[in-house]
Parts: C-alpha cells; structure tokens; sequence
C-alpha cells in the first residue's frame, strides 16, 4: 500500500533518523519503515511514560546517544553508513528553554554541528533534511504568513536556536556541502504546531488536555487567544520525505530552506483547538489561567507555504476537522484499551492523499 509513494525512493534506503525516541520522529521511523526503508536512530531514550516509540516497538537498529557527545554521534553515522539523514532531533520545548537555555543552544546548535561534521566524514551521505520550526522567524506579531526569505530571529531561547540552526545550515550547505566531491544536499524544513497520538510532552496543549480529562481535572490554559498553524504530524513528515526524494534525485534542486503549513483554516487560536477537540471527547474541561506569570510566547503566527505548493506539489491533507477527529480517537481508544491507531491513521492520510491526488502518492 505504501511501498510505491515518493517515487519509491525509499525502499531498501538506509536511513538515519536522529530524534527517533520522540513524537514526531517515532512517526517518521512508522512511516519510512513502510516504505521499505532501512532506518537508523540516533537519540536520548523516550523522555516521557508512556512513549510512541516504545508502544510502536518497530524494529531499529539505534544508537542511544546525547548529540552532544562528538565521537559517539561521528561513531554512529560511521556504523550506521545513512544515505539520508532525517534531523528531529532537538530540545523542543519553549518553556523548557527558559528553564535550561544554555542545554537548549547546546543541543540545537552544537548538537547539530557534530551531526554535520559527522555527514562530512561519511561518503555514504547523500541528503539531510533537518527539520527546525516555524518559530525561527522574527516575530513581527502581523497576519501576514512568513516565507521562507522573511528575517530570522526568535525572542525564547529555543527560537532563537532554531534560527541559529537554520543560519548553520546554510553555512555548511555552502562552505562544504554543496561542493563536496560528492554534493551532500541539505534542505531545512519549518514546520507549524504538529499534533496527533502519541505526544505526552509537557507543556503541549493536546497531551495536557488528554491527561488532565484522564484524571478528572480541568486543564488552565495560559493565552486560549494565540494562534498557530495546526496540523497533524503526518503533514510535515509528508514534506520532509518529498524534500528527501527530491535531494537525493538532485542534491542542489531543493537544497534550501522549506514552510510546511495547514492551509488558511489550519490557523487557529488554542481556544479553537479546544472547543474541537472538546466535541470529541467531553470529558475535556478547561480554564483560562489568570493567576500566574508565565514568560514571553509569540500571541500571533502563520505560515505562507506557497512555495512548497508551487515547487514541490505538496499540500496539506486533511483540514482541522479531520486532524483534530482524528487525534482525539488515537487518544479515546488508546486509554479505553489501550489501542495504538498509528498505523491506522498512517493508512487513512495515504489513502486520503491519494483521493486528493498528490504527486507523491503517483507510482
């Protein structure tokens, strides 16, 4: 069923995966696996109880190692002998990084220079996508969505490390990379606010609503006002595998940096993103906290993603209805019986593409 998406680039490919104990990246491993792929981790263990990760329990030859740590990341890669590579791996949290900010510009930036350097001493190498995020713009608080040449910046430490990511990546990209004797492309992808099953991350609004309905609490809720671009996981890891097809057919075509957004009716306030999770799930309960001083969160951010439509055909899949249904069933069912409906919703989005007759899902 999937084996023949993305031009099936992928089948039989080994593939490294950094970040794979984590949300976003377990889904990648899911999904690369599906396709054929041979993947490699490289992370820190599961942070959280439970894990996607370990309830998938996909078979992966990983290396369980910090991206701080120089030789075992150029060890890994060496052993592991990636042809891409797939860079989730990162502090991810805001509010953590004004917790640990000199842990967070370590690990997103440092950690990402060892990686590069490690892709620099690996011929096997031909493609790295490293994800960053939407939030390594300048925040200029307007409705305008950002594009992919608007001004870097960032106001919490981990903004700011993920612009200083995507500024270190150009910079391999052209001091090293591109004229390698074998060209290395590197693509970086920002992606909007993700969510679906398997996220139980602190300080994320989704897996705060689902423990708190859990327990029987009421869940404060700090700005229910702030807009973001909302989209399923399974969005952004679309584009991350289409960028990958694409550097590894041609190194230099897509090497540059790449927005992956919803389409205009993605963006919405957090209150939005309650009141629909709410009808599917009632037991959710929430309140807006007026009490305590929490630090600086950008209150207004889109996306322009025209550029990914335009030079790439890639678009998003399912709307916020269909996002938003769909992650609160992964949820209901998981803590009903302990169901795990990952590849389930893997297999719904294909198909859904496929009915919508995206490029990538053509043999």
């Amino acid at each position: 069923m999937t084996t023949a998406l993305f031009g099936d680039t992928y089948r039989g490919r080994r593939v490294l995966v950094t970040g794979h104990t984590g949300f976003k990246g377990s889904w990648l491993v899911l999904w690369l696996q599906a396709l054929g792929a041979r993947v490699y981790g490289l992370s820190l263990p599961p942070e959280t109880t439970p894990s996607h990760a370990r309830l998938l329990a996909l078979p992966v030859e990983e290396a369980l190692v910090d991206l701080r740590d120089t030789p075992a990341v150029r060890n890994a890669v060496r052993r592991f002998e990636p042809e891409i590579v797939f860079h989730l791996a990162a502090q991810a949290l805001v509010r953590r990084s004004y917790v640990e900010p000199a842990a967070t510009f370590d690990t997103n930036v440092m950690g990402l220079v060892n990686l590069l350097e490690s892709v620099r001493a690996a011929p096997s190498v031909r493609a790295v996508v490293n994800a960053t995020t939407d939030k390594c713009y300048e925040n200029r608080h307007v409705r305008d969505g950002y594009r992919e040449t608007d001004a870097l910046g960032g106001h919490d430490p981990y903004s700011a490390s993920k612009a200083c990511a995507e500024i270190v990546s150009a910079s391999y990209r052209a001091s090293f990379l591109a004229d390698a004797p074998q060209p290395v492309g590197l693509a970086t992808a920002r992606a909007g606010n993700v969510i679906g099953g398997g996220d139980w991350s602190e300080d994320r609004l989704i897996p705060d609503l689902v423990r708190a309905a859990i327990a029987g609490r009421i869940t404060p809720i700090r700005n229910p006002h702030a807009t973001r671009p909302w989209q399923h996981v399974l969005e952004p890891l679309s584009g991350y595998l289409l960028l990958g097809q694409r550097l590894l057919d041609d190194p230099a075509g897509v090497a540059e940096a790449w927005n992956f957004g919803p389409e205009t009716d993605g963006h919405l306030s957090v209150g939005e993103v309650i009141a629909r999770f709410t009808t599917h799930w009632p037991a959710v309960r929430h309140e807006t906290d007026t009490l305590s001083v929490h630090p600086h969160e950008a209150a207004l951010l889109h996306l322009d993603c025209g550029k990914a439509h335009r030079e790439l055909g890639w678009r998003p899949v399912w709307g916020p209805d269909t996002m938003i249904e769909r992650t609160a069933g992964w949820y209901r069912a998981h803590h009903l019986s302990s169901a795990v409906l990952s590849h389930d919703d893997l297999h719904r989005y294909v198909e859904d593409a496929r009915a919508a007759g995206l490029p990538w899902t053509r043999p």
